[in-house]
């Protein structure tokens, strides 16, 4: 089995397709599914975040498993298939395999595609968020986490995605611990009030809203709070998250129907609900704007499906209003993490990679070796039960010395082939050289599988 990682994230992909994906909750769960069905895949383990959606797949061909899974994110998005291309409507009625064809042929421009080494290499990275929109932000890991851990549940995860994971986890904990990578990176959040300093001027004299309770609104509500804002409002569909909220951050708490007021008292307002659909309208800025008299206004948009209605279907921009949505404050990230301790967190994925496939190339010859082994020890035994039988007499002492001499002869002839084929590996040709050792000395399939499995722990 090969591993595979194929996905889409802010480096390839518009905010809208990132929004349609994000649009489906149980998006992951159904893109695993539809790829082990499709037999390309063993095993599969899906990461859906924010600004990313992958697939980690262990696989036996290559080919196969690119198209299933490119089939089953491109059907998750609900993409079109571009222009030039012929419409859905237009496929063959009753083919369905047409129908997703077209649209996998639509969102491959946005995808991108790691293979066994590569694969390797890449979800190290991203364990260590250096793939992240904020570089060396520490969220993945538990977003890593909570994806293996869904899937393991599901049954959708054997040993090589594993293995794959729990080093990569293991990694990324390095990374946070013995560089200053999550102290250097750049937050969405501290980004996004310095481009409402830029328009509205210093923070300490605005009044300012968080819309939504969760976990990204409240890191936003914190950090206004510390920014010395003049006022903070707390508005949530849930009031009791809200008051909670407000009470961590000295702001006052609003229900939901006072949103309109909200919106139109606030010099900066950030949301983040993780609603499907709009919270916040064109006409609702239009209308806000037009009771603020004209006042420059912010409005930070951290949520994927968007909170608020994207300035490109407004029709008119809309006077004082200025929005700035995750796809603008991945740009103004770029090239902002320390560069010292992206370069150190680099050599650390380097060096992890290295030894991560160095143990996966020994491990692969691994059950050829011991199969081997297996056969020689009960060859020597077979040998030493005759030994018996035709000198029944033999004292112990005897016996023992002939049975060391037989196991010494034995070990010095298994040594240099067991050798020679863990330097192959490390070389990539270990499995020919496996291969050759099990034509050689006639190791059944059986054999090797044998001393592939774990025996099974007795049940207490």
């Amino acid at each position: 089995m090969s591993l595979l990682v194929i996905g889409l994230s802010h480096h390839t992909a518009p905010l809208s397709v990132l929004e349609a994906l994000a649009e489906h909750p149980d998006a992951s769960r159904a893109i695993a599914a539809s790829v082990l069905s499709s037999a390309t895949a063993s095993e599969a383990v899906v990461l859906s975040t924010c600004n990313r959606l992958e697939v980690y797949a262990a696989v036996p061909a290559f080919h196969p498993a690119v198209a299933a899974i490119g089939e089953s994110l491109a059907l998750a998005a609900g993409i079109e298939p571009a222009e030039g291309t012929r419409p859905l409507a237009d496929l063959p009625p009753g083919d369905p395999s047409a129908a997703l064809a077209a649209r996998a042929e639509a969102l491959a421009d946005h995808l991108y595609v790691r293979y066994d080494d590569a694969a390797v290499a890449h979800t190290f990275t991203v364990a260590c968020g250096l793939d992240s929109m904020a570089v060396g932000e520490a969220q993945i890991l538990g977003q890593m986490r909570d994806a293996l851990a869904a899937s393991q549940q599901r049954g959708q995860v054997g040993e090589s995605l594993n293995a794959l994971f729990q080093g990569a986890l293991r990694v990324g904990k390095r990374a946070h611990t013995e560089t200053d990578i999550d102290q250097h990176s750049v937050s969405l959040v501290q980004i996004a009030l310095e481009e409402a300093s830029a328009v509205l001027g210093p923070l300490a004299g605005v009044g300012a809203a968080v819309v939504g309770a969760g976990g990204m609104s409240g890191l936003a509500a914190a950090t206004v709070h510390r920014a010395g804002v003049d006022s903070l409002t707390i508005v949530n569909r849930t009031p009791e998250r809200a008051e909670r909220l407000a009470a961590a951050t000295s702001g006052q708490a609003r229900p939901w129907h006072a949103l309109p007021d909200v919106l139109a008292a606030s010099d900066l307002v950030i949301t983040c609900t993780g609603a499907v659909g709009h919270v916040i309208t064109a006409g609702m800025l239009a209308e806000s704007a037009a009771r603020r008299g004209g006042r420059p206004q912010v409005v930070v948009d951290l949520a994927l499906p968007r909170d608020v209605e994207p300035a490109d279907s407004w029709g008119r921009p809309v006077p004082g209003v200025t929005l700035v949505d995750l796809q603008a404050l991945g740009l103004l990230l770029e090239g902002r993490a320390d560069t010292t301790q992206v370069v150190r967190v680099r050599e650390l994925v380097t060096g992890e990679v290295a030894d991560y496939l160095t143990r996966r190339m020994e491990k692969s010859v691994a059950p050829t070796v011991a199969a081997l082994r297996a056969r020689a020890a009960a060859l020597v035994a077979s040998e030493m039960d005759r030994l018996d039988q035709r000198l029944p007499g033999l004292d112990e002492t005897t016996r023992a010395e002939v049975g060391l001499a037989v196991h010494r002869i034995v070990e010095k002839l298994l040594h240099t082939p067991t050798m020679r084929v863990k330097e192959f590996a490390m070389e990539g040709s270990g499995e020919d050289y496996a291969a050759a050792l099990r034509e050689l000395f006639d190791l059944e399939p059986k054999d090797v599988a044998n001393v592939s499995i774990p025996p099974k722990r007795a049940q207490s």
